[in-house]
């Protein structure tokens, strides 16, 4: 045997280096680190072979080894949580606890990228370095975009096999369905795939996690909007049993409140009441109010099972046709909902305003209450114009006069602080019994709604306040002022209708209501008012305070719905532990992560907010699908250098008018005109001017509607000059068909995401 040579070790040494190794081992690696040469190679192979049947060892990534037990070196994670001292915590994402026993702790890198990219609920590939036992380091590769790394679509069929046809209108192709991978899915079944990874592949593979249901049943329109956000329908159990055995509190320290009239005030629908107020008069034109909110805080409690998934989720999601709440519904219909005659627990603050409306006074305390009714909206309204019924009838004087009466001082007040007023008209979607689309109604808008809004915003007021105060930590709704860049395009734009907005000075809401009151009854208003409306900052969750620019207040914070809104919840428990009323108040870590906080519930509403909004487009798709070539009366609510967005005026649909549908000409997109002007014929198709359009395509899965304008004379709004300019990066040229190299193909239409112009009131 030559000096040299080094006999092959026994399977005992191949398991201790797999053992010591932090990440999978190739066998070129193994070779080197035990100094197995030449044909010796051939008997480590062998030895492999046999650990790998006795199950001894498990081939991993790339052709390389691993101790059973053990993840890969790239791995799916989702990050679980952020840990007292910032660190991020994740799990492998298809680890089943249940099975395999408790999943294995992964520390992500505090000097990697994931720090700055990834929060709780997020998905990301990464590469993973074992440390000793069950301990592992990761360092993030690249983050996935969807719980959010799901894709949502139809499965369907090619001739390379089963794909997946994505309902995302952004996404332009299609996903490979290994029949292995179905997990019982079938042909024309909605369902939500993860992506595979994979290197060199033709096309991505999807792997099947959930059937959602078929694209012929009404109640997977909805779905699909909230699986491809992310949203999660159901509760997981461990967080439907920290429900089980809880009750209401006893008395004990809470202050009673149940002699007092408390009433809730909702719309027709809502089933759950998280709000309560009271009015009384007081000597010298001054009111006590009180508004008691459901106490969230004593029941999720920091860090628990309901706290994290309530935390993941944000807020409450609504869909035409269901709500996914935030929290599970023992909680969020029940023991939280303040139903009548029934003792709950309450967070309530006492408020003392004067003549002027001006805030006086508060004090926070925790309660004891029984609403003494539950109220509509309409039923309130109809009792203050005088018809009561059997509920309201006893309500009236002692109630219903005194809410209005505190209300008008609190609404005088408002419009002498001069906030903001983009009052624009609500659509609701109107289902039959079977939850089909029927039509389209716009949300009547009275003065009991103006009524709680009212309450409510001094109470968020109230809050905030308190808790600056005691130097406590508080979760700020901040509302920047618009940038200077959009004020001088509002400037540029009202300019042409003979109204002017000050240079040279801090630019404040009242103004801006001064110029929407000059626009009155015109043609314009509805115009101006959009473009108002597109110009505001959008507001969010900060632990700084900048002010709420719309509201014209320099302190505001959420506090009046911890049932659907996180920040409420956290509020709530800031205001327990800064005025000593009892357990639940805010922890150490959550205090430390406030920024972080903020940032992942400004983002989970951002994501509601879309979600939302995609299922109204599918409900409205779909509801269009059978009138296919009709023509419609609508509003240009969006300008693109890629074709204009048409609000049809019956349904509030939102379609795309693709540029090549155009009559010929070249089209200049005018950025600050919010128009696309043609230069030979000088027509103009102007944000706001009304059009009659034909509907040529609605697909319910994807949302997507596409219009065609049939008055080509054009659509212009009177009262502004335009200026035709030279090409620039906004100018698109559109040529007639008959003139086109592709003169006798066939086109498919391109879809494009008809994105709502029209946008709702900013929430507060």
């Amino acid at each position: 045997m030559p000096k040299d040579h080094t006999p092959v070790p026994d399977k005992s040494a191949i398991l201790s280096l797999l053992r010591g190794a932090a990440v999978p081992v190739g066998k070129r690696e193994m070779a080197d680190a035990l100094q197995i040469k030449g044909d010796d190679r051939i008997a480590l192979k062998k030895l492999l072979r046999e650990l790998e049947a006795d199950g001894l060892i498990i081939r991993a990534r790339g052709h390389s080894y691993m101790l059973p037990g053990g993840l890969p070196e790239v791995t799916l994670i989702e990050i679980a949580e952020i840990d007292i001292d910032g660190d991020l915590l994740a799990r492998p994402v298809d680890w089943q606890e249940d099975l395999q026993g408790p999943a294995p702790r992964i520390e992500m890198d505090p000097g990697g990228k994931g720090h700055q990219v990834l929060k709780p609920g997020d998905r990301a590939l990464a590469r993973l370095i074992r440390h000793a036992g069950n301990v592992y380091e990761g360092r993030l590769i690249r983050r996935i975009d969807s719980e959010r790394g799901r894709v949502v679509g139809l499965i369907g069929r090619d001739r390379h096999g089963f794909i997946l046809e994505p309902a995302d209108k952004k996404t332009k192709h299609v996903f490979d369905v290994p029949q292995a991978d179905l997990n019982g899915a079938s042909l024309g079944d909605l369902v939500a795939g993860e992506i595979q990874p994979a290197r060199g592949m033709r096309r991505k593979k999807i792997r099947v996690i959930e059937r959602i249901g078929r694209m012929d049943d009404v109640r997977s329109i909805s779905l699909l909007s909230l699986y491809e956000a992310g949203i999660r329908p159901e509760f997981p159990e461990k967080v439907i049993a920290e429900t089980d055995g809880q009750c209401v509190p006893a008395l004990g320290r809470r202050e009673d409140l149940r002699g007092i009239p408390l009433v809730t005030i909702d719309g027709a629908d809502a089933k759950d009441f998280d709000d309560a107020v009271f009015a009384a008069p007081l000597d010298d034109g001054m009111y006590h109010l009180i508004v008691a909110i459901a106490d969230v805080s004593y029941y999720v409690r920091p860090l628990g099972a309901l706290d994290r998934e309530a935390f993941r989720r944000g807020n409450s999601t609504y869909f035409p046709d269901r709500v996914v709440p935030m929290l599970p519904e023992a909680l969020s219909n029940d023991l939280c909902s303040l139903r009548p005659r029934e003792d709950r627990a309450c967070l309530a603050v006492h408020m003392w305003i004067d003549e002027s409306g001006k805030l006086l006074r508060h004090k926070f305390v925790r309660g004891l209450m029984r609403s003494q009714a539950r109220l509509t909206y309409e039923q309130v309204q109809a009792a203050r114009d005088g018809v009561s019924d059997e509920t309201t009838d006893t309500l009236i004087e002692g109630v219903i006069s005194p809410l209005y009466a505190a209300f008008h001082i609190l609404d005088a007040a408002r419009q002498k602080r001069g906030a903001l007023e983009l009052d624009l008209p609500e659509r609701r979607i109107d289902l039959d019994a079977d939850g089909k689309m029927c039509g389209v109604s716009t949300r009547v808008r009275l003065d009991s709604h103006r009524l709680i809004e009212e309450f409510m915003v001094l109470a968020n007021v109230a809050a905030a306040q308190a808790l600056e105060a005691k130097n406590a930590p508080c979760v700020y709704r901040v509302h920047d002022r618009p940038s200077a860049d959009r004020l001088e395009n509002i400037r540029d734009f009202i300019a042409s209708f003979g109204l002017n907005l000050p240079k040279g000075q801090v630019t404040r809401p009242a103004q801006l209501n001064m110029l929407l009151e000059k626009a009155g009854e015109s043609p314009h208003a509805h115009l101006i008012s959009q473009v108002m409306l597109r110009a505001q900052a959008q507001a969010r969750y900060d632990p700084e305070n900048i002010g709420h620019f719309g509201l014209a207040l320099s302190r505001y914070a959420h506090f009046t719905s911890p049932i659907r809104r996180y920040a409420d919840l956290i509020v709530h428990r800031s205001l327990v532990r800064a005025c000593g009323l009892g357990e639940g108040g805010l922890c150490e870590e959550e205090e430390v992560r406030l920024e972080e906080i903020c940032e992942h519930i400004s983002t989970t509403e951002r994501v509601s907010a879309e979600a939302e909004r995609s299922a109204v487009d599918r409900f409205t798709s779909a509801y269009l699908s059978g009138q296919m070539g009709a023509t419609f009366a609508g509003r240009i609510s969006g300008v693109t250098r890629f074709g204009l967005f048409v609000t049809l005026d019956e349904s509030g649909a939102d379609g795309l008018v693709p540029m090549r549908t155009l009559p010929d000409d070249f089209y200049v997109h005018d950025e600050q005109a919010h128009a696309l002007i043609g230069r030979k014929s000088r027509r103009v198709y102007r944000l706001g001017a009304p059009v009659s359009v034909r509907l040529m395509e609605a697909d319910p899965m994807t949302g997507s509607t596409l219009l065609e304008v049939l008055n080509t004379e054009g659509a212009d709004l009177p009262g502004m000059e335009l200026r035709v300019k030279g090409p620039s990066r906004g100018t698109s040229r559109h040529k007639d068909k008959s003139k086109s190299k592709t003169r006798g193909r066939k086109h498919k239409p391109k879809t494009g995401k008809p994105r709502s112009a029209r946008k709702k009131k900013p929430r507060n």
